[in-house]
């Protein structure tokens, strides 16, 4: 064995040992997906995620020498949910609020970032000349096409990345480095086959075609980057998914049995949430700005901040159309947000159109 492979293989069995489902070395050369990157940019489909599109962003995307001078290797990383929380999560009940899975304990960016920066510390260890830079989704790196080229799974139709055996309950992340090292056989297979049921059940038409997503018509998007309104249009197609959206994954016949993670799941945490869209609207319309930070804090749930989560709340009380509801979205309809109370009379008016409405009130 040369000096370079027992190194990728002691960095590998490193990454194992600290957590992470599965671990693969990738060269550092243009991403394989480019072109279809630069022609989702310029239809439009990063919705406002303007940073996305920045120069310097795309230029550092399509080359990660860009990211970090000198970059070699890309050791592709991936962390698993927590299996107790596999199967469906649908809206059965329409009066709980139904959260991703991967926002349902600590902030993934915070326990990625842990392993990253511990994982950096062995590398510089095991060759002190070595540099090293940890990226989760934040940074300027198309992780999934990265992650293909070192093996660790193919890109879904729903655009997500699959592994064979753990499915696609994963999140990615990656550790540049100047360590030249033999990168893995990349993942060449489309196992999708003639399957369409991520694309025929994405209740938005967000999948416009295989392997392109509108951010535009996302429920992810919508309900979590979006800092304006939702779409009249779209509203009743999110019923009552108040963060994120894992449709696409529910119905992935490679999520039917994933394979035990014996180690490296994100840890459930606490409840960060109230289960029901009214106990949590309850909760959140006594808050300001200053309190939902303090309550959320270290939580994925902190994204879309306290006007955010109010909008998506009000979105899934309407679609709930519960009356009982009514008087809490009438104090939202006088919420200091604009974004709030306008959500809050679509929701008010939705439920006077219910059939459940009592008389004189629709």
């Amino acid at each position: 064995m040369s000096r370079s492979v027992g190194l990728r293989e002691t960095i590998r069995a490193a990454a194992l040992d600290l957590g992470f489902a599965s671990v693969g070395f990738a060269p550092a050369e243009p991403p394989t997906h480019s072109e279809a990157y630069l022609a989702w940019l310029s239809a439009g489909h990063h919705a406002d995620m303007g940073w996305m599109a920045r120069e310097d962003a795309v230029r550092r995307r399509l080359d990660p020498r860009e990211a970090l001078p000198g970059c070699r290797t890309l050791i592709m990383l991936l962390l698993a949910h927590p299996i107790e929380t596999a199967g469906p999560a649908g809206p059965a009940r329409p009066g709980v609020a139904i959260v991703a899975r991967y926002a349902t304990g600590r902030d993934y960016h915070d326990v990625f970032e842990e392993k990253l920066h511990r994982l950096s510390a062995i590398v510089g260890a095991l060759d002190p000349g070595a540099k090293c830079k940890p990226y989760v989704d934040y940074g300027p790196v198309l992780e999934r096409d990265h992650a293909q080229r070192a093996g660790l799974g193919w890109i879904g139709k729903n655009t997500l990345l699959i592994d064979p055996a753990l499915g696609s309950w994963l999140l990615i992340g990656e550790l540049l480095t100047t360590l030249d090292l033999p990168p893995d056989d990349p993942f060449v297979a489309d196992r999708c086959g003639t399957c369409t049921r991520c694309i025929e059940a994405c209740p938005t038409g967000a999948i416009v075609e295989e392997r392109v997503v509108d951010s535009r018509r996302c429920i992810s998007w919508l309900t979590i980057e979006n800092r304006g309104s939702i779409p009249a249009e779209l509203r009743p197609a999110i019923g009552n998914r108040v963060f994120g959206c894992d449709i696409c994954q529910e119905v992935c016949p490679w999520n039917r049995d994933p394979a035990p993670v014996p180690r490296g799941m994100l840890e459930p945490g606490r409840p960060v949430a109230p289960e029901t869209l009214m106990a949590w609207a309850e909760q959140l319309v006594e808050m300001d700005d200053a309190a939902f930070r303090e309550r959320y804090r270290g939580t994925a749930l902190a994204r879309p901040g306290r006007e955010g989560m109010l909008r998506n709340l009000c979105v899934g009380l309407g679609n709930a159309a519960d009356p009982r509801s009514a008087p809490l979205l009438a104090r939202c309809a006088d919420d200091e947000s604009d974004i709030v109370r306008e959500h809050a009379r679509w929701a008010l008016a939705r439920i006077r159109r219910s059939p459940a409405a009592p008389p004189g009130r629709r």
